[in-house]
């Protein structure tokens, strides 16, 4: 045998390997993660507050209690939070609001949230629904938009300029 096919089959031979390594530990984390979801509705509370104030910042600079940063994983320290400052009856909270609806929670206004321990997993409207904030566009969306635009103006003038041209003759 050769020695580059050798070298072919024992790539492929860790390949295999770390692909099956990883579908196995997806498994585990998503039976750990459904298991804690799991708790998480079982001790969730709804509870009505006025957001003060939203950001994504790290653990450390988040206000949290030293108990929480204490127990976070020495990996997570550094990625930014979803962090909410939000008045819950007579207190001012810093909460951990769930990835997926810190985009729509609103600013200043007071809402009905879905709270389990610091964690915030829901939100709804107090006062009627919750206004869906725009999306951004992508670079690529706004160069097709401005695309778009400026050819349809181009198309609007060469018909303009060629009924010109047949109104002469």
């Amino acid at each position: 045998m050769e020695p580059g096919t050798i070298i072919l089959l024992v790539v492929i031979a860790i390949i295999i390997a770390a692909m099956v390594a990883l579908y196995f530990l997806g498994k585990k984390t998503q039976a750990k993660k459904e298991e804690q979801d799991a708790q998480m509705a079982a001790i969730a509370q709804t509870v009505s507050m006025l957001i003060i104030d939203k950001k994504k910042m790290k653990i450390k600079d988040s206000g949290l209690p030293q108990a929480v940063i204490d127990q976070t994983p020495w990996y997570a320290r550094w990625t930014k939070l979803p962090v909410v400052k939000a008045k819950v009856g007579p207190k001012v909270m810093t909460l951990i609001a769930d990835e997926s609806i810190f985009a729509d929670i609103p600013v200043k206004k007071e809402v009905k949230a879905t709270v389990s321990g610091i964690y915030i997993t829901g939100v709804k409207g107090l006062r009627g629904p919750l206004e869906k904030p725009a999306e951004k566009k992508s670079w690529r969306a706004k160069l097709k938009d401005k695309y778009d635009s400026l050819n349809a103006e181009l198309k609007e003038d060469s018909s303009k300029q060629t009924s010109k041209k047949s109104k002469k003759k």
